[in-house]
């Protein structure tokens, strides 16, 4: 028996994730080298690796020697799975039916020293980078020489029919200190003659030092989703942007830029700065033939249709001309990279700056990474005062190719090359961490079919999971992290990076040759019924490839009881018994039941399932009784090492130990149903 099916050591293994969870980027960058949008804690799965193959857990910080063990995750996404495996000395199998996931776990795992990747960054930064950032930059009054530009504000403007020009500014101060009560200085744009100028965050009384107006800079003229004329006419932006097909015009109103000193100022845009964006779109204009360019277009979905509402039609839409010029001069120039594993790294790196360099972006402010990406929120929801930045970057950038380079690309590398964990230890009544290495150097090869697997240390699959090219009885645990039936579609968003990427790739990778990156095969459903059937088939076939001994396990939370009944019934129709339950800190909360409403959920349950052995024949109130004994047990455990759990939490655990209760008893899933509506009726929460 594995120790997995007896016991999690969530005491220790909560601290080191929480530990993670800080900068999961710094801690486990292979799996941060491009977007991903559930990416779950290496520290939690390294111990659910080990728990489902060993018969201890002394072996976390251990040096494992490789192994013949085969280890499968069908649901990949960012690849922790494979990676946790990888470093234990194990084989490991990925698959996923999203191109983006199967190309950038690949792209992750795959070796390329620091001096191979300088030498080609430097040619780069020699042939494009003078030209990119030449479109970047301003005049400061009293400096002779031009000065780098870091960001650009600029704010929606919508029509109205009388066709007067209305810039959508929810407020005006635009840019604050991320602790304001700390540094109170900001700044704000006057809404008569567009001077920028300084004033405390809070301030609800200004007045303009260059045209005297007074104003509150605490309030704009957007109320929701309505708009203020001059007159205080209120209008429907919605209504205003739809009197048009193409998304709404942008006014630049203020900049940021690098002095001679290297300080950081604001500036208010001059002819200079207009005249520049105009010479930008003209050579968009004359140079777009030769540029790889999207054309894709946004398909409707409830991630994009917020997006498609604005009239952003094709993913080319998400980018001003000075944007589409930039990005596709850098991605022309990566395309002729004559290594293809090289060139790969920076298509890799090129696609990754898309999401901090669009229309979508948004000024997080001083004292922090200056750039809030596009992702921020799951739909695309159209920014009224967008940032755009420096595509190349400075020195002082965030989110600009050059510095994603050292911080994305450049890390990711070296963690292959020193893989660690984290270790906690006790000094002076303080917890403090260090990083420990224990793992091989991962100079991993990569296995193109399961027969090369005995000779390889990894493969990746792309495509439907519940048709795997692997034979029966093969795999000696399957440890993933499903979908949840109602959550993001993740194809809806990847298209942004796949209408890019399709244009580099096409030609060697069979998955870069759809029209986007959707299947009709994805698990993900807002119908519970149609979720549990096609996850059920991903159960049946990992069934079919699974040792007799070997343990599907794998994390899960739902904030409905529906969500943990449609995963049961797919167990339960797959031959699969639920023999352990365990939880263990979440990636991050989410919304919560209505039993728990305001409790964020910030626990997942990890299910340890087996082939169906003979079931136990316990009476419905002893299922109960033991689910109810189980939960509370796990909550002294946590309140033993003084972790608040919310009520949410408290749900997580009682649902996945009825499900464990039921499982083992062999209950049908319409019974499971009543034993959990049952169960969340009657706990104390």
């Amino acid at each position: 028996m594995n120790i997995i099916e007896k016991d999690f050591p969530f005491e220790l293994i909560d601290q080191i994730a929480e530990r993670e969870s800080y900068r999961k980027e710094i801690n486990r960058p292979i799996y941060h080298i491009h977007k991903w949008w559930a990416k779950r804690l290496g520290s939690v799965f390294r111990a659910i690796t080990i728990g489902a193959n060993e018969s201890n857990y002394n072996g976390f910080y251990k040096k494992f020697e490789p192994s013949n063990k085969i280890i499968l995750d069908p649901f990949m996404g960012s690849g922790t799975t494979l990676g946790e495996s990888v470093k234990l000395g194990y084989k490991a199998i990925g698959c996923d039916i999203n191109p983006v996931s199967s190309y950038m776990v690949k792209q992750g795992l795959t070796w390329a020293t620091k001096e191979e990747l300088d030498k080609e960054f430097k040619k780069l930064e020699k042939d494009v980078s003078a030209k990119l950032k030449s479109y970047y930059k301003t005049e400061i009054p009293k400096e002779s020489t031009k000065a780098d530009v870091l960001y650009y504000f600029w704010v929606k403007v919508v029509t109205t029919p009388d066709g007067e020009n209305i810039p959508l500014f929810k407020n005006y101060i635009f840019s604050k200190n991320a602790y304001p009560k700390r540094k109170p200085e900001s700044k704000v744009v006057c809404p008569n003659c567009g001077e920028v100028f300084t004033c405390l965050y809070n301030s609800a009384n200004e007045v303009c030092p260059s045209c005297k107006n007074k104003f509150d800079p605490q309030v704009g003229n957007v109320k929701g989703s309505l708009v203020l004329d001059s007159q205080g006419k209120s209008h429907k932006i919605l209504n205003l942007v739809n009197q048009n097909t193409n998304p709404p015009d942008h006014k630049l109103y203020a900049i940021l830029a690098v002095n001679k000193d290297g300080e950081k100022v604001y500036l208010k845009p001059s002819k200079f700065d207009f005249d520049l964006y105009k010479t930008a779109c003209e050579d968009f204009e004359r140079e777009k033939d030769n540029l790889i360019i999207p054309d894709q277009i946004v398909r409707e979905g409830y991630n994009t249709n917020q997006a498609r509402r604005f009239n952003y039609s094709r993913w080319s839409d998400f980018f001003n001309k000075r944007q589409l010029l930039g990005l596709g001069i850098l991605y022309r120039r990566i395309l002729e990279i004559p290594d293809q594993r090289i060139k790969e790294q920076f298509i890799t790196l090129f696609s990754s700056t898309l999401e901090f360099n669009n229309l979508f972006c948004s000024f997080k402010g001083e004292g922090t990474g200056a750039v809030r990406h596009m992702f921020s929120n799951h739909i695309l929801n159209p920014e009224k005062t967008p940032l755009e930045n420096n595509i190349w970057g400075t020195s002082k950038s965030s989110g600009s190719f050059s510095k994603l380079y050292k911080s994305k690309l450049l890390k990711a590398k070296e963690y292959l090359e020193t893989p660690f964990e984290i270790k906690l230890t006790k000094k002076d009544g303080k917890i403090i961490s260090e990083k420990v290495v224990c793992s091989r150097k991962l100079r991993l090869s990569q296995a193109e079919n399961f027969a090369e697997l005995s000779e390889k240390d990894f493969l990746i699959l792309n495509g439907n999971s519940s048709q795997l090219p692997i034979p029966d009885n093969s795999i000696d645990s399957i440890i993933t992290d499903p979908p949840y039936f109602d959550f993001v579609h993740y194809s809806e968003l990847s298209d942004f990076f796949y209408s890019w990427l399709r244009k580099g790739l096409s030609s060697n990778y069979n998955y870069f040759n759809k029209k986007d990156s959707s299947d009709k095969g994805e698990v993900q459903d807002r119908d519970a019924d149609s979720f549990s059937y096609k996850i059920e088939q991903i159960f049946k076939e990992g069934f079919r490839v699974l040792k007799a001994s070997g343990l599907l396990c794998f994390s899960f939370h739902h904030s409905n009881y529906k969500g943990w009944l449609s995963i049961y019934s797919a167990l339960y129709n797959s031959n699969f018994e639920i023999v352990a339950a365990h939880p263990i800190k979440a990636e991050m909360g989410v919304a919560t039941p209505k039993t728990a409403s305001g409790n964020p959920i910030n626990i997942d349950a990890i299910l340890v399932c087996k082939k169906n052995e003979a079931p136990n024949c316990k009476g419905s109130e002893e299922i109960i009784k033991t689910a109810f004994s189980k939960t509370n047990n796990y909550i002294k455990r946590f309140e033993k090492i003084e972790r608040e759990i919310s009520k949410g939490d408290k749900f997580v655990i009682l649902c996945s130990q009825i499900l464990v209760e039921c499982s083992t008893n062999n209950i049908p899933p319409e019974e499971a149903k009543l034993f959990l509506e049952k169960a969340i009726d009657n706990f104390t929460y």
